[in-house]
């Protein structure tokens, strides 16, 4: 850092403390209307928390169906009103709730769940920074994410349903209100709540960039940082290059509806009518959807990447191995996620030739994670391992993106994924290497870091049940998926009884659900921790996990600005563990190397 940006740094955090003493906050100010990084990370993670049990029941009530489609659910009646017609599901709003599990879960919990609560929560504490590099913009980002999350809410409720066109909004049935009643008002909200979401997200991004970039304390250079700042600092590089395009997508989408352009709309009947579009291709809209969708798989699992990889190396005690090697990895990651799209749309019919290039691209992605994932293992191996919540859903994280980064080699063949496409072998690679892959690193965050959030101590008993409940219930779940897609099971069916092939798999089905029930049920284990441990739980310590990272030497509760005095100078990087010849096992940032002259390495002997 220069020593301008160290004058300007410090300008900002002296700027920070004069406001903070001067200026006492009322109610509204401090937890509604909040500036605080801390604060708004907590409205992001309650907002997640609430959208992942609305999402979640949507998975139980279609699973329902699959798992027993000739059965009658007269108890839904109530609860759904005239979307279920003498105890049977009406086959439209069974596409609505495919859609609206998938947006949310994939942007409103996966994304800003996720990314929203951890990158605003750590990044100023891991850097040695008062706050984010604009207070007024990361609460503005909150509040138009909360405002979209209205939006998408509503959508639930209208009388023609919520956007049925799947998660993915392709048109010409997204583009076509007249085609079924989930294409009416409930597509146009869901396409207002994404502009929404799409500017809060690009806002948080550049909030993200700019504070690490400019806002690190005297010594944290950017191979000083930990893992976790990397994920979020690519994350949002990931987010601010690709959201827009999916924001022309819908802003093209939206002239197709309301306003009789053809984009992606030619040649359209409509009961023996022909429409006026001519000239528009829905395949365009692929394109754009996708040059968004597959950096947003890594948008989503990046910063689980960060937060695994904390948890691991603090509860292994060990140093994690290969640190150049898993920053380098993720960069790898973040770029050729930009040239891979197209591998969702092979049965396009896209040029074969073409179909090969984004074959061999998507193949290659697979050595970076590869990198990754042999990373990970060599910090367990022989590691003093304590088996807390966090490092069991890190493990967890390990293993279920072992097993669904493998079918992903196998639907990133051209050949293969033609067959494979339309059918639950896609379901269960997508659900275990980005859904239940990137909630184990959303979990593992929560019990890692809850501490530092509300100054309590999660119940590691309760959270083990809920680990071994989770972790059972998503294989029990999705590996059976993996073989009945092979069989060609078709994805996105209301009922296959008519097809007297899938009969066989009816128990199989059966099986699934009562799994899917299962696990969804295991979060409330979670829900009871989580709220029972904010009131009662028991205190915590300023560093309970004797973890080296700079957040830990703040108050158990810091304030607005974080430290009630100098913010720390950083001497070493993040993983100093188990150093022999330390008096402890682990070595904070803050330790200058003159402290430490029993541990410290030949090259280390002249550091100041």
């Amino acid at each position: 850092m220069s020593s301008t940006d160290i004058s300007i740094h410090k300008d900002v955090h002296h700027a920070h403390e004069e406001h903070d003493h001067h200026h006492d906050q009322n109610f509204i100010e401090k937890y509604i209307f909040s500036q605080d990084h801390k604060v708004i990370a907590k409205q992001f993670l309650f907002t997640g928390i609430a959208w992942a049990f609305i999402g979640g029941f949507l998975s139980v009530l279609f699973r329902l169906q699959l798992g027993w489609p000739e059965a009658t659910f007269s108890f839904l009646e109530p609860i759904l009103g005239g979307w279920v017609e003498n105890g049977k599901l009406n086959p439209e709003f069974y596409l609505a709730l495919v859609t609206m599990h998938g947006t949310i879960m994939v942007f409103f919990v996966l994304t800003a769940g996720l990314s929203g609560t951890f990158s605003n929560f750590l990044i100023p504490l891991q850097i040695g920074a008062r706050d984010m590099a604009s207070g007024f913009m990361n609460m503005l980002s909150y509040w138009i994410f909360f405002l979209s999350s209205v939006v998408m809410f509503t959508s639930l409720f209208i009388e023609t349903g919520p956007a049925a066109g799947g998660w993915t909004v392709y048109p010409p049935l997204s583009a076509l209100p007249q085609a079924i009643s989930g294409s009416g008002m409930g597509m146009t909200l869901w396409l207002v709540a994404m502009a929404l979401f799409i500017v809060s997200t690009l806002l948080g991004g550049v909030n993200y960039i700019t504070t690490i970039i400019n806002l690190r304390t005297k010594g944290m250079s950017m191979t000083k940082l930990p893992l976790t700042i990397w994920a979020f600092f690519l994350t949002a590089i990931l987010g601010l290059l690709s959201f827009p395009v999916l924001f022309s997508a819908a802003l093209l989408l939206i002239f197709d509806r309301s306003f009789g352009t053809s984009f992606y709309l030619s040649d359209i009947y409509i009961a023996g009518e022909a429409l006026s579009n001519t000239g528009g291709s829905p395949i365009l809209f692929q394109h754009l959807f996708w040059f968004l969708g597959h950096p947003e798989v890594y948008i989503v699992i990046l910063p689980a990447f960060g937060l695994v990889s904390e948890v691991i190396t603090t509860n292994s005690r060990k140093p994690i191995f290969g640190y150049r090697a898993m920053i380098g990895s993720m960069i790898g990651i973040s770029v050729l996620s930009f040239v891979v799209w197209a591998h969702h749309m092979f049965v396009t019919g896209m040029n074969p030739f073409l179909g090969s290039v984004f074959m061999f691209l998507t193949l290659i992605i697979a050595v970076p994670s590869a990198v990754k994932v042999f990373n990970w293992i060599a910090t367990l191996w022989r590691g003093n391992i304590r088996f807390t919540t966090a490092m069991l859903f890190a493990v967890g994280f390990v293993s279920l993106f072992i097993s669904g980064g493998l079918t992903g080699i196998i639907l990133g063949n051209s050949s293969l994924d033609i067959q494979l496409h339309d059918t639950y072998f896609v379901v269960a690679h997508f659900h275990l290497v980005m859904g239940a892959a990137a909630f184990f690193g959303m979990f593992t965050g929560v019990y890692h870091w809850f501490p530092k959030m509300f100054g309590r101590m999660l119940d590691e008993k309760l959270g083990a049940v809920h680990f071994w409940l989770t972790f059972s219930s998503v294989y029990l779940v999705f590996m059976p998926m993996h073989y009945i897609g092979i069989a060609g099971f078709p994805r996105r069916y209301y009922n296959w009884t008519g097809f007297e092939t899938f009969n066989i798999f009816t128990d199989l089905n059966t099986f699934i659900s009562i799994a899917a029930i299962l696990g969804f049920t295991a979060q409330f284990v979670f829900l009871f921790n989580f709220i029972y441990s904010i009131i009662r739980g028991r205190k915590a310590t300023e560093n309970p996990w004797h973890s080296n990272t700079l957040e830990w030497t703040t108050p158990v509760l810091p304030g607005h600005g974080n430290w009630p005095g100098e913010i720390p100078s950083v001497y070493r990087w993040p993983y100093d563990y188990s150093k022999p010849g330390a008096p402890e096992d682990f070595i904070p940032q803050s330790v200058p190397f003159s402290e430490t002259q029993s541990s410290n390495l030949p090259h280390e002997k002249d550091f100041e």
